[in-house]
């Protein structure tokens, strides 16, 4: 059986770009592992965020 949340007891991670926390949803059930960014406009800045070990 699926593993079901409660709204108080959702997963948290934190956005590399903003570094604003945001919470698990139904639609990233099954690629929770991979999401890295809190919004699409997030996604689109990535580049413009220094990655670590580049200058």
């Amino acid at each position: 059986m699926a593993q079901r949340y409660t709204k108080s007891n959702l997963p948290q991670k934190d956005c590399v770009v903003c570094g604003r926390p945001f919470e698990w949803r139904r639609k990233w059930k099954d690629c929770w592992d991979e999401v890295r960014y809190c919004s699409d406009r997030c996604r689109r800045r990535r580049s413009s965020v220094s990655q670590p070990g580049e200058e």
